[in-house]
């Protein structure tokens, strides 16, 4: 779509620049994707040439600018990252494209490397105006559908996901009204080092919900847990009704559970 109130782009852009009636961009598959009315300047990202992925001792760290191809390309022996990447559902077109920060910044249910980096403990670096930075893990990141805790100028730099957690063993369920549609309900299952499990539900919630259990949980814990997500907290969309994405929920949650625990 195009954008016609959009009269500049700043390229390369960086922290400073921004003013009212800027956006940053990315990719631009989400920021084309709707009319922006009150858009007038376009700020350009990757041109800004940061590393897709740089790899430390203690993680990996991903630039927002980096792309779907890139995440896929870089952390293959991942099988997690896999599954989240083919969840997009896109054509090559896309994946060369999309950027994983603007998945997280468009902020929509269904965004893969929402649930990617709010199931391995994924941690944001934002960056503002001054040039000033904090950091928001990624669950936190999102607050509800097509909102984020991002200020007035603030940018998304990058998205760090801990070794220990990129590491560990993962079960991953899917569920959609289509085989190639939207993900109506997704939800990842990590099994802890310690024993634990860490399970996280994406897409069926307006925002990222992250249960902890100190120990493998029985049926019943998680049953529990996931009952204290009030239904209004449930998507409602043509992709599937808030009743039907809590069942779903609570289906791949058990096989979740059943999964790590053997």
């Amino acid at each position: 779509m195009d954008l016609h109130t959009v009269t500049e782009v700043i390229s390369p852009a960086a922290p400073g620049m921004w003013r009212p009636g800027d956006a940053w961009l990315g990719g631009g598959t989400a920021l084309f994707g709707e009319p922006r009315p009150g858009i007038a300047r376009l700020l350009d990202l990757p041109s800004a040439g940061w590393p897709a992925l740089t790899t430390r001792a203690d993680g990996v760290e991903i630039a927002a600018t980096c792309t779907v191809a890139e995440l896929y390309r870089g952390l293959a022996e991942h099988e997690i990252v896999q599954q989240c990447c083919h969840s997009f559902l896109a054509s090559f077109k896309i994946w060369n494209v999309a950027t994983v920060g603007g998945n997280l910044c468009a902020a929509l249910p269904a965004g893969p490397m929402i649930s990617l980096g709010a199931a391995l403990d994924g941690v944001c670096t934002l960056l503002d105006a001054d040039g000033g930075a904090r950091q928001v893990p990624v669950a936190e990141f999102v607050t509800g559908d097509g909102q984020t805790v991002l200020r007035d100028g603030e940018l998304l730099r990058s998205i760090f996901l801990p070794a220990s957690a990129l590491g560990g063993r993962t079960a991953y369920r899917k569920g959609s009204l289509h085989p190639h549609g939207r993900s109506a309900v997704l939800l990842i299952g990590r099994a802890e080092p310690a024993g634990g499990l860490t399970l996280t539900v994406t897409a069926a919630t307006r925002r990222p919900w992250v249960f902890r259990f100190a120990s493998l949980p029985q049926a019943a814990e998680v049953e529990a847990a996931l009952a204290t997500v009030p239904l209004a907290a449930y998507t409602d969309d043509v992709h599937g009704r808030p009743v039907w994405r809590r069942h779903l929920t609570g289906h791949y949650a058990e096989q979740i559970r059943a999964e790590l625990s053997a």
